[in-house]
């Protein structure tokens, strides 16, 4: 199989609810994103093989292939196919992930993988309210096997069970806010980040203390131990990487960043539903005989506190390589980028530290897991 290397990848700032984004149709912002990718990298678009996207909530202005209009729109070659996924939370990560496999099995030899989700014009959930009159999406027979759970309950139960505390979970959205702050301050997210007009920064970023948060109502239950100071934020982004087989690169003259070692999608306990992260990073570490120890870098998603501290009390991990600057909790969301968004920061950050292995770890709704090793060239 051909290496498959990731040739540039390139990120929006995420846009705060009803931020300056807002105002940007989720078509455009992944356009933009498209252009200023192939500008970067000095690629010829026509060169692409496929590109696969990804999009939770498929309705309104992100129905009809999402993707396949951003390209069009993008005013890129026709002759280029493009896929929209939902993999829920993870749906830029498996998109990624799927145009990684097509560059290895042969079958392309260059594919975009990318994501995008305006929140503050297609709010989550918008392809499934009751009032649309279509129908529950989860029919009777599910719970002949499954509690219907929420996502705000699944975390709580995660805290319940491995015994993360209102405190914890509060320290843990300080880190975040306190680490993207100094990320921004010290410029690490400047050279991957394409302006959209007058945007040029995360919008997420808030003053945050401990005194701060304690002050905040839980999310979920009246005594839970979420707030909406360590969750993920409702955002707006898009994100886009650059795939190529390593003959093929050297063919077009590009200069690859990192090789995309391995990368899976796993199922997890869909009542718990956000544990994914767990099995999906044991599954890589063993099967590239690896330990965490051999990781440089970790980007997990913050879609609650709870997710990345039961992952990190289950497997021993140290917090000082995970979420560097920062996650979700502080720069926000945006469902279907937060993937590529994620690969974004982990190449730069490698580059930045001088490291080799960075893993990138989501959770998903339904009780999915992404996992994905990267590694610098």
């Amino acid at each position: 199989m051909p290496d498959v290397m990731l040739v540039d990848a390139v990120r929006t700032p995420v846009g705060r609810r009803n931020g300056a984004l807002s105002t940007i149709h989720p078509v455009n912002l992944l356009a933009q994103t498209l252009t200023a990718l192939f500008e970067r990298s000095g690629t010829d678009p026509a060169a692409v093989g496929q590109v696969i996207g990804g999009c939770v909530s498929q309705v309104g202005e992100q129905a009809v292939s999402t993707v396949r209009s951003a390209w069009l729109t993008a005013g890129l070659p026709i002759e280029v196919p493009a896929t929209t996924i939902d993999a829920q939370c993870g749906s830029s990560q498996q998109a990624t992930s799927l145009a990684s496999a097509l560059v290895g099995a042969g079958l392309v030899d260059v594919a975009v993988g990318c994501g995008v989700e305006a929140m503050s014009r297609i709010p989550i959930g918008s392809n499934s309210k009751p009032e649309l009159g279509l129908g529950n999406p989860l029919p009777e027979e599910y719970s002949e096997h499954y509690e219907p759970t929420t996502q705000f309950e699944g975390a709580e139960r995660i805290a319940d069970r491995w015994g993360i505390t209102r405190a914890d979970t509060d320290a843990f959205g300080v880190r975040s806010q306190s680490r993207a702050a100094a990320a921004w301050e010290d410029g690490r997210f400047d050279e991957q980040v394409v302006a959209v007009g007058p945007v040029t920064r995360d919008e997420g970023l808030r003053a945050t203390t401990l005194e701060g948060l304690g002050t905040l109502k839980p999310v979920a239950r009246p005594d839970g131990v979420h707030t909406a100071g360590t969750s993920s934020q409702i955002s707006d982004g898009a994100a886009a990487v650059l795939l190529a087989s390593a003959e093929r690169a050297a063919q077009l003259g590009l200069s690859p960043r990192a090789r995309i070692k391995d990368s899976l999608l796993v199922g997890s306990d869909p009542e718990l539903m956000l544990t994914g992260p767990i099995p999906a990073t044991r599954a890589l570490l063993e099967r590239n005989g690896m330990t965490l120890a051999d990781i440089d870098l970790v980007e997990i998603n913050e879609a609650f506190a709870s997710v990345v501290l039961a992952w990190q009390r289950e497997l021993d991990a140290d917090l000082d390589k995970v979420n560097v600057n920062g996650g979700a909790i502080a720069l926000g969301h945006p469902l279907g980028a937060t993937g590529a968004v994620l690969i974004t920061k982990a190449i730069n950050e490698l580059e930045r530290r001088d490291g080799t292995y960075a893993l990138v770890t989501m959770c998903c709704g339904g009780g999915l897991g992404t996992g994905m090793l990267i590694e610098r060239v």
